[in-house]
């Protein structure tokens, strides 16, 4: 097996960057929402230590990127209060969606960046492919992901979210390696990023 440190390196370096404007999210909107929670733990901010999972951020992105298989890791969660929010679950969903909205926007960002600075095309669509992956993996409904909220918005009980959270890492382990999930995933963000890139440059 072929272990490429440098390009792990800048896989684990570009996510922390990635994770930093998607955290920045969460703790914006749920601030604007009546949530002064994020605020008053320093996370509406987009300095890159305040967002930073040391084990999720570098480490386990670290080894998926060693070591192959589907690129996996998280950045330090935002607290929320629901009961300060407006728009109750709704509001909750608000915020969770947030982040990977801003993925998104990122990998357009960084599309028109490429379009402006062509010698750059490589690494910043490497970083454009992986917030569209960031973006995706967290629209996935299994909890502690964001796309777990839409539970939430469609009022499941709550004693069976509790329940579903439990598992929850367990179930995203079994998705991502013992399914097509992971692989759907990664194409369809690199099939994303190269749109992106094509439409820029049209």
């Amino acid at each position: 097996m072929h272990i490429d440190f440098a390009r792990a390196l800048l896989d684990v370096l570009i996510f922390w960057i990635l994770t930093t404007p998607h955290e920045f999210a969460h703790a914006f909107v749920a601030d604007r929402l009546g949530d002064d929670t994020p605020r008053l733990e320093g996370r509406v901010t987009l300095n890159p230590l305040a967002h930073v999972d040391w084990m999720g951020t570098v480490f386990v992105p670290l080894l998926s990127s060693l070591f192959g298989g589907v690129f996996f890791g998280w950045g330090r969660a935002v607290n929320t209060n629901p009961s300060k929010l407006r728009g109750g679950p709704n509001g909750l969903l608000a915020v969770a969606l947030a982040g990977p909205a801003s993925n998104i926007v990122f990998a357009a960002l960084l599309a028109l960046v490429s379009h402006l600075w062509g010698g750059g095309t490589e690494i910043l669509f490497r970083a454009a492919y992986i917030s569209l992956f960031l973006a995706l993996f967290n629209l996935v409904p299994i909890p502690p992901l964001d796309g777990s909220k839409f539970l939430i918005a469609a009022r499941i009980p709550l004693s069976a979210y509790i329940e579903i959270s439990r598992f929850g890492f367990l179930l995203l382990l079994i998705l991502m390696y013992s399914t097509s999930l992971g692989r759907w995933m990664s194409e369809a963000s690199f099939a994303g990023a190269y749109r992106l890139f094509t439409l820029f440059r049209a």
